[in-house]
């Protein structure tokens, strides 16, 4: 590996150290497990994190990291195994409770919002993981979220763009129930049905699908609703977001 150039994607000082204790225990706890014996790892957390910010933010293949970022197997090692592991999961939390906190608010929410985003595939992505999203005529798939009233992640669920918001919704509301009792109601689309309002009454939660203003055409910022909707946009500054090029691993 070269020296580091630096870039814009990288963690500073200050981001690093809300985020350092987490990944330091999660090798020690792999080491304590007899997971990574052998010689000490090569390469540094941070550099790896790096590389990982790198590739959302500019979107490029992992083969296509430059030679100043640990190697891109390595890389990728890396970030499959914090996938599974759950520690991404684990960042999420932990920021999302400091930024809340930071707002005065407490640290696990009460109400969320419910949102979906689809997405174009490339043509590596074979057609058994796609659909056709019919309300928008695009092929491919779709991220359905669940956020806080300040646009935080809570939970997130890929499927084929062709599976509806209600059926996802089903699900988004279990998980969001199970990681975060406190929830009593959420705001969604209307697309969000009777299935999953049914559904959330059973979890105790109470759905409120929002709607347009009568006669209103075109954009409008709906109530609630616009929240979810910033944060989709955010997604959409990380061009690895902006397209799926990635069959299932």
């Amino acid at each position: 590996m070269t020296a580091h150039s630096g870039y814009p994607s990288d963690l500073s000082d200050e981001r690093w150290q809300l985020i350092e204790p987490v990944l330091t225990a999660w090798r020690a706890e792999r080491r304590s497990r007899g997971l990574d014996i052998g010689r000490p790892p090569e390469h540094d957390l941070r550099a790896l994190m790096n590389a990982i910010l790198y590739v959302d933010r500019t979107g490029v293949p992992w083969r296509y990291l430059p030679h100043d970022f640990p190697p891109w197997p390595t890389t990728y090692h890396y970030f499959a195994c914090w996938q599974q592991d759950g520690v991404f999961a684990q960042l999420t939390g932990l920021l999302r409770h400091l930024v809340r906190e930071a707002e005065g608010r407490d640290g696990e929410p009460s109400a969320c919002v419910l949102d979906s985003q689809t997405i174009k595939t490339s043509a590596n992505v074979p057609l058994a993981d796609q659909g056709t999203d019919a309300g928008k005529r695009i092929i491919g798939r779709k991220r359905h979220l669940g956020c806080d009233t300040l646009g935080l992640l809570l939970t997130v669920l890929v499927t084929a763009a062709s599976v509806s918001d209600t059926a996802a919704g089903v699900t988004l509301l279990s998980r969001i129930a199970a990681a975060h009792p406190r929830i009593r109601k959420a705001w969604a689309d209307a697309g969000y049905r009777t299935t999953a309002i049914d559904h959330g009454a059973r979890l105790g939660i109470d759905v409120h699908p929002a709607q347009r203003p009568p006669g209103v055409k075109g954009f409008t910022v709906i109530p609630r609703r616009w929240t979810i909707e910033r944060s989709i946009g955010w997604l959409m500054h990380h061009r690895r977001l902006a397209r799926d090029y990635d069959p299932p691993v």
